[in-house]
């Protein structure tokens, strides 16, 4: 895929962070959009500032396969197929496994799990006549694990591999597969953990070098559109994240656990008494959005 002039890319959390990046690259590159989100307002927003000639937005909860379905028909209705999936909808919990709220872990599953496979199950068929390209959206924690993230890991691990596996499914029909891999981002939702728990920031500075990296949201932007016009197996930012990958096997040694366990005694206890102050063990947002 040389270039993603007249090509129709499909985005899923598209209002905000990387999702509205990448949709505003790949728009001034002449793609064809295609943005689901729930948050009406920002998706909204972003439709305006990039004109409606060539930005479809549908607001559609990834937990819904029917409500999926609906947005990819609609996207085909409106610009004849799709040619690019980008899976990218997700949240974060807050709390360790002894105490974070079983809701809140079940939501964390839904969305980004089961929305990752609603959103390609509803896609696919376009995707498949078009000979397109899936990206997947995991991240670093599914090669290296952190503290009181534990569902969050959890999730990115496995739809790391439900990317590797849906490759060899369709890799003979013509469709390219790519899972996304990136360190801390400046998002909202890392900003708002960093607002919500001061323990978090704090369990970020002290992961050994290089995880305890934060990366931009216009650089993930920039290695998201080249890694979809390039149809990659893994799409890594910074590059080093790369490096992560081949050393996953040592990270979940004894020795590779050695860095992190030095601070989990005193940090976790004291992540988990935040998170029970602050009452929810989700973000604010994506408490606000729960509850509409």
């Amino acid at each position: 895929m040389p270039s993603v002039a007249g090509k129709t890319v499909f985005i899923t959390g598209g209002a905000r962070g990387v999702g509205a990046e990448v949709a505003s690259r790949l728009h001034a590159k002449g793609a064809n959009l295609v943005l689901t989100d729930l948050d009406k307002p920002p998706l909204a927003q972003l439709r305006d500032q990039l004109g409606v000639d060539r930005v479809h937005t549908v607001v559609a909860d990834v937990r819904e396969l029917s409500a999926m379905k609906d947005a990819a028909a609609s996207a085909v209705d409106r610009f004849g197929g799709i040619d690019v999936v980008v899976a990218n909808a997700g949240i974060a919990s807050y709390g360790s496994v002894l105490t974070v709220d079983p809701a809140a872990f079940a939501t964390l599953m839904d969305v980004n799990i089961t929305g990752v496979f609603h959103t390609v199950r509803a896609t696919l068929p376009s995707v498949i006549e078009r000979r397109g390209y899936v990206l997947i959206v995991s991240s670093l924690a599914a090669y290296a694990a952190a503290p009181g993230l534990a569902a969050y890991n959890a999730t990115k691990a496995a739809v790391e591999q439900f990317a590797n596996a849906l490759r060899l499914e369709v890799v003979h029909r013509g469709v390219a597969v790519g899972s996304a891999h990136m360190s801390w981002i400046d998002t909202p939702m890392v900003r708002d953990a960093r607002a919500d728990l001061s323990t978090f920031g704090e369990m970020i500075g002290k992961l050994p070098f290089p995880l305890n990296q934060t990366t931009s949201v216009q650089d993930c932007g920039e290695a998201f559109v080249s890694g979809i016009e390039k149809r990659k197996r893994q799409v890594n930012c910074p590059a080093w994240v790369g490096l992560v990958r081949w050393l996953k096997p040592v990270l979940s040694t004894p020795l590779g656990e050695l860095p992190v366990l030095k601070f989990v005694p005193d940090l976790l206890p004291r992540m988990d008494a935040e998170v029970a102050a602050l009452g929810r063990s989700l973000g604010q947002r994506t408490r606000d959005l729960e509850e509409r």
